[in-house]
């Protein structure tokens, strides 16, 4: 059986959108075709195993808001075999807020394409600065199995292979607002097995929502 971390190379045309993110307070629209976003996981999963010693039974928070960089961390940490967890993590990873106390602390600014934070966060490892100096291609030394643990959640625990047999596919633009992560892991999921793709939008009202579906193409979840 495969495993989650093949759903990226297995898309079947990865110059279509994969992740479209669209923040109506910021004005940010960012949009990720399937291989850009294959580039960012693998540059991920390379800092992940190189610098913080990531792979199967780490166990990984991913302390973000919605955003697009929640699911490539998510994809980032099933391919490197570590499971995304909310406690007792090895590796806790931040948004601008700086809020972990795990061994390893990393964080994201958030800002525009991923870029480090104006000012080195004090204690905190900057992925904006530390992730895009890594490799464009990911070969693991330990690759996941269908038994690894991906997630470890409130609600949800479940193996690779639990996921993607639970996945129910989705080939369709799905715009969808915030979620919490057990439904973006659910989701994004489900729309790598069928073939769709995701439109997250925050800060959006109901009117602007129904805009944006009309505009990106979407059906909303």
């Amino acid at each position: 059986m495969s495993t989650l971390a093949d759903l990226l190379s297995r898309m079947d045309d990865p110059s279509r959108p994969l992740l479209t993110f669209d923040d109506r307070r910021t004005g940010e629209r960012v949009e990720l075709s399937g291989t850009t976003t294959a580039n960012w996981v693998a540059k991920t999963a390379n800092f992940l195993t190189d610098d913080l010693d990531a792979g199967p039974g780490t166990r990984v928070r991913i302390g973000l808001p919605p955003h697009w960089l929640r699911y490539v961390w998510l994809l980032s940490c099933w391919t490197v075999g570590a499971t995304v967890a909310t406690d007792s993590a090895d590796i806790g990873l931040s948004g601008p807020d700086l809020r972990a106390d795990e061994p390893e602390r990393v964080a994201a600014s958030l800002r525009p394409l991923g870029a480090r934070f104006a000012e080195p966060p004090e204690g905190f490892v900057d992925v904006g600065a530390e992730v895009p100096g890594h490799g464009d291609v990911f070969v693991p030394l330990d690759p996941p199995q269908d038994s690894t643990a991906a997630v470890d959640l409130p609600g949800l625990t479940a193996t690779h292979a639990e996921l993607l047999t639970s996945a129910v596919p989705c080939s369709n633009r799905v715009l969808t607002p915030p979620l919490t992560i057990v439904d973006d892991v659910r989701l994004l999921v489900d729309v790598l097995v069928g073939g769709g793709s995701i439109v997250l939008a925050t800060g959006a009202d109901d009117a602007t929502m129904t805009t944006i579906a009309v505009q990106e193409r979407a059906v909303r979840r």
